[in-house]
């Protein structure tokens, strides 16, 4: 289908993703124009933040054996039994709703944001219903992924549980236990960024895909996994360059706080605003993976086929 072509970079994107941000938002200038498209992206990366991770301590045995605080733990347990399991299945229930209602505005919303900046348009209503379908299936494949996640961390989470019980209570060699827990961590954070990748690609080229075919979103993987075995290298290339142009986003961001004595950041960190102010950045950075992505033939042409 799509052979390697000769002439794939990761530089030459840049100025037409430059010129796609002029022309979608100062050709000409119009603040609601911008308060409309930043709607749409804002609800594109609503389901992107930062967020904790379980963190795990081993240390301090003098002060508190990890038995003890096992100890600890049941008896809090046994004596708020009544009250914490309904609390805690509560929240459980409320976290997973909020988490696919997120999941699928933010879903509905990547083809919006995609909409307006392949079509230089700042609408709304139409590719809300436009593209009910497709986002619907990439609603579906964010869950399952999820789920997959979800599910791998709370095993992995559990393995190295196992054998910290083991290791603090001498069952197996310390060395041993050391040397398991390095090595599963080391295949988790490898399927971790295996996960990071796919959630990449998926929002860089699969979602574009969908845009231009009208398909599912595991028929725009099957297609997009066609280029990506042809150009593995390439593709590692753009991912390091991605990493380059985050950094640099980051430095600017940084650069205009400082600049205003951290006055800009009391409205970055305002949801919907913050995503208004920063609007050039959100256009370059949908724009620049659709123009790298169409140097592999004329049938990823997004532009030309919006028109």
């Amino acid at each position: 289908m799509t052979e390697q072509s000769p002439s794939i970079s990761a530089l030459d994107p840049i100025s037409p993703a430059i010129e796609r941000v002029k022309t979608v938002l100062f050709r000409p200038f119009d603040l609601g124009r911008w308060f409309v498209i930043g709607f749409c992206a804002w609800l594109a990366n609503m389901s992107k933040g930062g967020g904790g991770g379980p963190r795990f301590n081993f240390s301090s045995r003098e002060h508190m054996g990890f038995e003890s605080t096992i100890d600890q733990a049941k008896e809090f347990i046994i004596d708020n039994f009544c009250w914490l399991i309904p609390l805690v299945i509560v929240a459980v229930i409320v976290s997973i709703i909020l988490w696919l209602l997120i999941t699928w505005l933010s879903s509905r919303g990547r083809f919006m944001f995609l909409h307006c900046v392949v079509g230089n348009k700042a609408e709304v209503k139409i590719p809300w219903t436009k593209f009910r379908e497709h986002a619907n299936s990439l609603f579906l494949f964010r869950i399952a992924l999820g789920v997959i996640g979800f599910l791998a961390s709370v095993l992995f989470c559990m393995f190295i549980f196992v054998i910290a019980l083991f290791f603090t209570t001498k069952v197996v060699q310390n060395v041993l236990s050391v040397t398991v827990i390095l090595l599963s961590t080391l295949v988790f954070i490898t399927l971790l960024v295996m996960f990071i990748l796919v959630l990449k690609f998926t929002t860089d080229f699969v979602v574009p895909i969908m845009f231009l075919r009208t398909t599912s979103c595991v028929n725009a993987w099957r297609e997009f996994l066609v280029v990506l075995s042809r150009n593995k290298l390439r593709f590692t290339l753009y991912i390091l360059f991605q990493i380059v142009i985050s950094i640099a986003i980051g430095a600017i961001i940084l650069a205009a706080v400082c600049v205003t004595c951290c006055c800009a950041a009391c409205f970055l960190v305002i949801p919907y605003i913050g995503v208004v102010l920063m609007l050039p950045l959100f256009v370059f950075k949908r724009a620049y993976p659709l123009f790298y992505f169409q140097q592999f033939g004329p049938e990823f042409d997004f532009f030309g086929s919006a028109s």
